[in-house]
């Protein structure tokens, strides 16, 4: 049995926000979290009961080791983080909305310590068939630098040579490059991947599809782009459709009765869900039951202030098999 079900790498941020909806000019103090979309899915998928671990580098302080210790608090393994000196943490900075006014994030990130990570930093002996079975990559990793762009084809690289599923999401992020460049990045990334996940936004950005392209649509454009992999569009509150290679397409719903307090992290929330039922699927028919999860896992996280996901795995299999929420107090 390998010793990691899920192997992820990215950067994750400490995310600091005015209480409630004040504006970041309003705040006499900030609220902290840590915030990064490989370690939000690593810390979902430790709570539903998966073996993850977070490959990053981070400066040797007290604001990353605070990071550091928060996803080891959850479940998930942080020994493979490279610590060096007299580097910096990336920051960002959410403004919670309201009404007509949205949420914003300002990005203070530049030449962070994650961006300066090389492929040479890898931990090589992780990727076997005793070390890992599953790879999780982002395009956000891709978009910080090119040299975390480059550790990541050699993870990718790495992972396929050791037999492992890779999973790959667009989480394409405007205010870190363009359209055109973020497609160029991605794209090779998708292509190995045997599950690639997208919001339909994205697939119109990258591959210029028409703006009231419809779902079923948008998702055969992806399959041509990727025929190999079980192709993943999230709708918003539309919910979801996917297809496995060669095979129709089908709809998940979102869970009605949300919450309002978690949006950020949601779309992390709903990628843990997903694999979990991948990884743990019985038979060959895996792809409903883990959009049904993936469905449950992010209307929890919509409930959950923060980045992370804190759900329980019991919570989410409830509101799998119970297909709603209930009004009734646990007692």
């Amino acid at each position: 049995m390998s010793r990691y079900d899920v192997v992820t790498l990215g950067e994750t941020l400490l995310r600091m926000a005015p209480p409630g909806q004040l504006r970041i000019e309003q705040a006499a103090h900030f609220e902290l979290e840590a915030g990064g979309t490989e370690s939000n899915t690593a810390v979902a998928l430790s709570r539903l009961g998966v073996r993850t671990t977070w490959i990053s580098r981070m400066p040797d302080n007290p604001l990353a080791r605070r990071i550091a210790r928060t996803l080891m608090g959850h479940g998930v393994d942080t020994s493979h983080i490279v610590w060096v000196e007299d580097e910096r943490l990336g920051l960002f900075f959410v403004e919670f909305g309201d009404g007509a006014r949205a949420t914003s994030i300002i990005y203070d990130r530049a030449d962070s310590a994650a961006s300066r990570m090389t492929a040479d930093e890898l931990p090589a002996e992780l990727f076997s068939a005793e070390g890992g079975r599953h790879l999780h990559l982002t395009g956000i990793t891709l978009a910080i630098s090119e040299s975390s762009a480059a550790t990541a084809l050699r993870a990718l690289q790495l992972a396929r040579a050791a037999g492992w599923s890779v999973s790959f999401d667009f989480n394409y992020r405007s205010k870190l490059w363009t359209p055109e460049a973020s497609r160029q990045g991605c794209h090779p990334f998708a292509a190995e991947a045997d599950i690639v996940f997208a919001p339909i936004r994205d697939a119109q950005t990258h591959y210029g599809l028409a703006e009231g392209i419809s779902p079923e649509e948008a998702l055969a454009a992806l399959q041509g782009e990727f025929p190999r992999a079980t192709v993943i569009l999230t709708l918003g509150a539309a919910g979801s459709i996917a297809a496995e290679a060669g095979q129709t397409p089908i709809r998940q719903p979102i869970f009605p009765g949300g919450g309002t307090v978690g949006r950020i992290g949601a779309g992390d929330a709903f990628t843990a869900g997903v694999l979990y039922r991948y990884l743990y699927h019985e038979g060959e028919s895996w792809l409903p039951e883990a959009l049904r999860w993936g469905a449950a896992a992010a209307a929890m996280k919509y409930t959950i202030p923060g980045d992370m996901g804190l759900f329980e795995k019991e919570e989410v299999a409830a509101l799998v098999e119970s297909g709603g929420y209930s009004e009734e107090v646990r007692r």
